[in-house]
């Protein structure tokens, strides 16, 4: 597919031709319809649909979509930025049929990512997808690549209803929690599985009827597909067990909340892992330090993509794993950046870093893209990292921690978004149409929620991610 310039006719052709034959195969197997997604700027997976008869020219000419879902909120409402909002013009959602998938939990269906292009066959601007790819390659450019995973924690309700009635009793990461669910545990990991994907761990969480599973890493972009795909499967077997799955920021408004907590490591293009191997603090390269300071030193930014809702911020809260900090170390779950080395001897391929601070209502590609982006600036730089923190840094004497530099991030919205578009690597990556919309829309989610108290702010935003 053509990121940045025209799609042409030969590559419509050779993308028809393809996909001809995997809608042969998809018939055989049973499947009658393609569902298509792109997330929007509040973290919502939106989609369209054809027929299997239509593949074939949904890959060549895409499927129309309009521009306006840039601006809209998780309660369906719409704002108005400078770039973007409206109901004039129209897109096409050309899927990636590489990533095209059979849907084990909803039979008869495929599913497959999109970035979104321009009716005369350029990229849409504002298309996160494509940002995320465009970070890649500039990444690859300097000789660099990353590999990244998403963790993904959900909260499990007792049937349809819109209060949450945690679907298990037993305690925090307890056996009891998988024997009550067993079945529906067990279902989850075999359709993520079934469907291609390598599922590292699965187990009980902290909060009321929560789990999470993990999967490798992969490249930065497919990373981000698949953490779609993980949610939408989980939804799924959910539904079909009688159970409803959230993956909100916050559950309960007295309770611990969903993460989604994005590992990352830098690797050389001889494949060698930057993390580790190296004469740091811990076995960093220089590179792999360089890295990581970048984002260390835009993590108040990164909030506005990673944290993006109001909700966030009612779990990103001190001493609660949630890395409330600006600070980074070793093993350190309170810490906003958690270095892990793995296992003694096995650095080389699992040494990564952890950022804690996110969660589920964020726009993967977007959260990506920042990402890269502040890495890449490290990179340029030669960023140091400051001495790392070892224990709970709510915990350190105000002195210290002003010697320290470890700072708490914003504590609401308002202060993310400030900071991201103040901040000049931003600007540059995303340029002004990304900058603008993604401010629009969270200003306008601010104003939303503006006057609830959080046991207002939970009950509306459950449901929606």
């Amino acid at each position: 597919m053509s990121r940045w310039g025209i799609v042409e006719q030969a590559e419509r052709d050779e993308r028809a031709a393809e996909a001809r034959g995997i809608a042969a195969d998809l018939a055989e197997r049973g499947v009658s319809g393609v569902a298509v997604t792109w997330v929007d700027n509040s973290g919502i997976t939106r989609v369209k649909a054809v027929p299997l008869s239509k593949l074939e020219r949904a890959a060549a000419w895409g499927i129309g979509v309009s521009p306006c879902f840039d601006t809209f909120l998780l309660d369906d409402s719409a704002a108005v930025a400078k770039y973007a909002g409206g109901a004039v013009g129209d897109l096409r959602l050309m899927l990636d049929l590489d990533r095209l998938t059979p849907l084990v939990a909803q039979p008869g269906w495929a599913w497959a990512p999109a970035d979104r292009f321009r009716q005369d066959g350029t990229v849409h601007p504002l298309d996160q997808r494509s940002l995320a790819k465009r970070e890649v390659e500039r990444l690859a450019a300097q000789g660099y690549s990353v590999r990244a995973a998403f963790e993904v924690e959900w909260c499990v309700s007792v049937g349809p209803g819109d209060e949450f009635v945690p679907a298990c009793a037993g305690p925090a990461y307890g056996f009891a929690r998988l024997t009550e669910q067993s079945d529906y545990v067990r279902d989850v990991m075999n359709a993520l599985t079934a469907q291609g994907l390598t599922v590292d761990q699965i187990h009980p969480e902290y909060a009321a009827g929560q789990y999470e599973v993990s999967v490798a890493a992969e490249d930065p972009v497919g990373a981000a597909d698949t953490l779609v795909l993980v949610r939408e499967t989980i939804r799924a077997i959910s539904a079909r067990a009688g159970l409803r799955a959230t993956f909100s920021p916050k559950v309960l408004a007295g309770g611990v909340g969903n993460g989604g907590h994005v590992h990352l490591s830098l690797w050389n293009g001889d494949g060698e892992n930057l993390m580790s191997g190296g004469g740091g603090r811990y076995g960093l390269t220089e590179p792999g330090e360089a890295f990581a300071g970048g984002l260390l030193a835009r993590l108040p930014a990164l909030l506005a993509l990673g944290t993006p809702a109001v909700a966030s911020y009612l779990r990103l809260i001190p001493s609660h794993w949630a890395g409330a900090y600006a600070c980074w170390g070793l093993e350190n779950r309170e810490a906003a950046l958690r270095f892990v080395t793995g296992s003694t001897g096995d650095g080389a391929g699992a040494a990564n870093l952890e950022i804690k601070s996110f969660d589920a209502a964020a726009n993967p590609y977007l959260l990506i893209a920042g990402l890269l982006a502040a890495g890449r600036a490290g990179l340029a730089c030669g960023a140091k990292l400051p001495e790392p923190v070892e224990v709970d840094p709510a915990t350190l004497p105000a002195d210290e921690a002003e010697r320290r530099d470890v700072r708490p991030l914003p504590s609401e919205l308002a202060g993310a978004v400030a900071a991201f578009e103040a901040d000049e690597v931003f600007a540059e990556a995303f340029g002004p149409e990304f900058v603008d919309t993604i401010a629009t829309v969270r200003r306008a989610e601010i104003k939303l929620f503006e006057g609830a108290d959080p046991e207002q702010i939970v009950a509306l935003t459950r449901w929606r991610h």
